[in-house]
């Protein structure tokens, strides 16, 4: 048979003939059961974005109804969405069931509902969104990014933190690593497992800036690497050292915790042999802006709690790097719409969306 519902079908049929008896059709109708059953999704209206409150909207897909246009031109999204299989959907659609699978550890069944689908194709239709940014503005966060990070941009970020605090004038940005809980693997475990945090875990090294964006991300690594090991991976040093100058040509640095290198675009805390008060204070001015970094972080997690659910994020079964450098890239945009807690700390607007997507 085609499909479960076409053997149930059948065996309701053979059952109702007296051709088979209660305890074979109970066997079989058991065996022939779905996993995931086929719910009534015909019986629901079509999805009808125009239809939304704007309160919902927000609500489920954590941008404002208004601007649900504006991202899918800016992400330059094609009008009809194509599946590998030939399921289609409109653009807007595509990008509503996207958003709404990262704002929330919901499961796709949950999703039917709003969008009258069954789960193989929102399951697929999210799949294709998400590769689809990902392949076409993943460089915009993995690579560096001449449009936030120009040398008068550098030092505009330079004036901010230092007016903030910040005894380093040439600090630009934040440098740290994140450790994002995984469901633990079948294989393979010690590879990603974090001594430090106790979990299974992917790494992702991030540059945090002042106006409230991920400058840089790189990522995933395994859950076991150090924060200074990834660095020398990522090559970030060896951009640094190509394009991180001011407008008069003045070395600009990021600025880490103790476990990274100290290096002249790369700055680092005081913590070798005895630190006098000048070194401490020092020490206590960069930490209390450096701390912005961690809330990048969290506003990621915070607006799009799936990352969240560590049960849900299985290696090898999903793509979670993907899904988390998708989401970091999801939360710059949001970011440029409404700003964050990050750029109101240091008074400095994102750029405009269609800036940072042009």
């Amino acid at each position: 048979m085609s499909s479960f519902s076409e053997m149930r079908n059948l065996l309701l049929f053979l059952y109702d003939s007296k051709i088979i008896s209660d305890e074979e059709f109970l066997t079989l109708y058991e065996s022939h059961s779905s996993k995931n059953p086929e719910f009534p999704y015909s019986s629901y209206p079509e999805f009808d974005f125009d239809q939304m409150d704007e309160s919902e909207c927000l609500a489920e897909f954590r941008v404002r109804k208004q601007d649900i246009t504006l991202l899918a031109n800016v992400l330059q999204l094609p009008d009809t969405i194509r599946c590998p299989q030939r399921t289609t959907c409109h653009r807007t659609e595509g990008l509503c069931m996207l958003l709404k699978r990262f704002s929330y550890p919901c499961r796709y069944s949950d999703m039917i509902h709003r969008f009258a689908r069954p789960v193989p194709e929102i399951s697929m239709i999210t799949n294709t969104m998400m590769d689809h940014i990902f392949l076409s503005h993943g460089h915009r966060i993995s690579q560096w990014n001449f449009d936030i990070l120009s040398p008068p941009m550098l030092q505009e970020y330079a004036d901010v933190i230092h007016a903030k605090g910040a005894p380093l004038s040439n600090c630009f940005g934040f440098i740290d690593g994140t450790v994002r809980p995984i469901s633990r693997p079948g294989q393979h475990q010690r590879i990603v497992y974090n001594g430090h945090k106790r979990v299974h875990s992917l790494k992702f090294q991030s540059v945090a800036l002042p106006n409230g964006l991920i400058g840089n991300m790189y990522g995933p690594v395994e859950g076991r690497k150090h924060d200074a090991s990834m660095l020398v991976d990522s090559n970030l040093l060896q951009e640094l050292e190509r394009n991180a100058f001011s407008p008069t040509g003045q070395p600009m640095s990021v600025y880490g915790d103790p476990a990274y290198p100290l290096r002249i675009h790369l700055q680092a805390p005081f913590r070798h042999g005895v630190l006098t008060p000048m070194m401490e204070q020092f020490n206590f001015d960069m930490s209390s802006v450096r701390v912005t970094v961690e809330w990048l972080f969290g506003d990621i997690i915070n607006d799009f709690k799936f990352l969240d659910f560590k049960k849900n994020l299985k290696i090898g079964m999903s793509s979670v790097g993907k899904m988390y450098l998708v989401c970091a890239l999801l939360n710059n945009a949001v970011t440029c719409l409404y700003g964050n807690k990050t750029s109101e700390f240091f008074g400095l607007d994102p750029p405009s969306l269609q800036y940072y997507f042009r």
